[in-house]
């Protein structure tokens, strides 16, 4: 028996073959209209990122010494941070902030509006939607104000509770950080409504036909039926609606600016003060790093999720 070998093909001069077989020249030349994109990213997203790494292990300043000559002091910025009450009391803050507006208020929430405007009809739907997304396209401040004027010691909410009889407070002072969780929950609902309208929406009727067939209603096909296939978006949404409020600055600054005391000095307030009311740029800097520390956390924490789900 005479066995034939295909001729071999021949390899351009001068480029490589990569793993799947193709040149290397043909890769590079693909990649090319990427490269003003990939330069931007460098610039102003990876350089500004390793300036604040090189700022936070220094002592910059707006002004002093570390403002004339800034000298690289190691540790020193971290110790000091993690030495201090108020930077830890700080991160406790973030943390209950977190867990109260977005965790749980945002996304079960959200989840429930989903859910009741899936069934509801197209009148409460477009109310609802509405109502919501209007609160979600104002601007920080705006919503700041608006929130101040219901929790303050003459606003809304003291009004309605003397109107039955229950005594009125400062919630602004009382429980600033209670406070600050709903105005954030308030404004920032919209988004996880939308992820999770958007997942119910592609959850076949046929299999929750089959589950109340067999059985499951209302909470039970909610628990055991709906939620698992849309498992994915939640942690998603969990994962944005988390890293979001990690950064929440504008709408505590004006409403409480940390107060009173630190009562609501959750970590971005604490960075923007030692860093601008106090000109410790480095020290600043180095909470900034612990940020993105604890965002990264969480992320790690979601994406785990989210591959287990896959898997």
């Amino acid at each position: 028996m005479t066995t034939t070998t295909a001729p071999a093909v021949p390899v351009p001069t001068g480029s490589k073959p990569g793993r799947n077989g193709a040149p290397r020249g043909a890769k590079v030349v693909k990649m090319l209209p990427l490269a003003p994109a990939i330069t931007l990213m460098v610039i102003f997203l990876a350089g500004p990122i390793l300036y604040c790494i090189y700022a936070a292990f220094t002592n910059m300043a707006l002004t002093g010494t570390g403002a004339a000559n800034v000298q690289f002091v190691g540790l020193d910025n971290f110790r000091k941070a993690f030495g201090s009450s108020a930077f830890t009391n700080s991160i406790w803050l973030t943390l209950v902030f977190t867990l109260i507006s977005a965790i749980i208020g945002q996304n079960t929430l959200g989840l429930g509006l989903a859910l009741l405007m899936r069934r509801s009809t197209k009148l409460v739907r477009n109310f609802v939607g509405t109502a919501v997304i209007g609160a979600w396209v104002l601007p920080e401040v705006v919503a700041a104000y608006l929130l101040s004027a219901f929790f303050n010691d003459d606003g809304t909410l003291n009004v309605i509770l003397h109107k039955v009889g229950l005594p009125g407070q400062d919630w602004l002072y009382a429980a600033p950080i209670i406070a600050v969780s709903i105005a954030n929950i308030w404004r920032g609902t919209a988004f996880s409504m939308l992820v999770y309208s958007a997942a119910l929406s592609e959850v076949p009727k046929e299999i929750e036909e089959s589950a109340e067939m067999d059985g499951a209603h209302g909470a039970r096909k909610l628990i055991f039926v709906t939620l698992p296939m849309i498992s994915r978006a939640i942690m998603t949404n969990l994962m944005l609606i988390t890293l979001q409020t990690l950064s929440v600055f504008g709408l505590i600054y004006a409403m409480t600016r940390g107060g009173p005391g630190t009562k609501s000095q959750t970590l971005p307030l604490y960075m923007y003060e030692q860093a601008f009311s106090f000109s410790q740029i480095g020290y600043g800097t180095a909470i900034a790093l612990v940020m993105l520390a604890i965002g990264a956390v969480f992320s790690l924490i979601y994406l785990r999720g989210l591959n287990s789900e896959a898997a």
